[in-house]
């Protein structure tokens, strides 16, 4: 029986390697408890029936910083130590995909630690429903969203390469089918800070936000609630 049941909580602004090292504890846990039920399930059959892993939903805003995925490049940061300190920023290098993006105030991170054998073993569909769940939100908000042939993310005006603009960024980890990372939405995004890197790798596209395509500052928790419905219905979440 697939558990869909999902944890929602919402961790406010909070220190991006503290949320890493959380999101760990949350996945070896998960992990953990797969396996057992497994070992237990190969020596007595049917003895698991009412054990189920969990699954959690994560949203949070991070203070400035840079995160540099497995595929990246250091040399995709433009900024030195003394440049990190100016612009009150840290770095990491972690262990999702993807190369180097930007965290900060104002932009909605998303963290689903999910079990995928809850829901879907297919990263890659993983991927696009939650790239769906943004663009029905950006929908909501009367912008069109779209997907960027040979590039993950939400983007606008895909389809016209001098003008496409990320809106949204995404990098994930998948151990024993739990995720974790996931998505970076930029609602009311301080967008001076991508200049500091080549975001995600691409140096020939722009960065927006849904302020600067809107024209006004958003209410963000607004667009939580909204994003957080998408998902919801997306997955087939019954979200606690």
């Amino acid at each position: 029986m697939k558990n869909k049941q999902v944890i929602f909580t919402d961790w406010g602004l909070t220190d991006y390697k503290q949320a890493w090292e959380k999101q760990e504890e949350l996945l070896a846990g998960t992990v953990k408890l797969k396996t057992e039920i497994r070992n237990q399930e190969t020596e007595l059959p049917g003895s698991t029936a009412e054990l189920k892993t969990p699954n959690y939903l994560v949203f949070c805003e991070h203070p400035h910083v840079y995160t540099l995925g497995k595929s990246g490049h250091a040399e995709n940061l433009l900024l030195d130590e003394k440049g990190l300190a100016e612009k009150h920023a840290t770095y990491y290098t972690i262990n999702r995909g993807g190369d180097i993006t930007y965290h900060g105030p104002g932009q909605i991170v998303a963290y689903p630690i999910l079990d995928l054998d809850n829901f879907f073993t297919d990263i890659h569909l993983y991927l696009r429903t939650l790239e769906e769940a943004v663009i029905l939100t950006m929908a909501d908000y009367g912008l069109k969203g779209e997907r960027y042939p040979g590039y993950t993310g939400v983007w606008l005006d895909a389809d016209i390469p001098e003008r496409a603009r990320k809106i949204c960024a995404m990098g994930v980890r998948c151990s024993r089918w739990v995720t974790m990372h996931g998505l970076a939405f930029n609602v009311n995004t301080d967008l001076a800070y991508f200049k500091n890197i080549v975001p995600c790798g691409i140096d020939d596209k722009a960065v927006t936000s849904l302020q600067a395509e809107l024209g006004k500052e958003i209410n963000i928790n607004d667009v939580k609630k909204t994003l957080l419905h998408h998902i919801s219905v997306l997955f087939e979440m019954d979200v606690v």
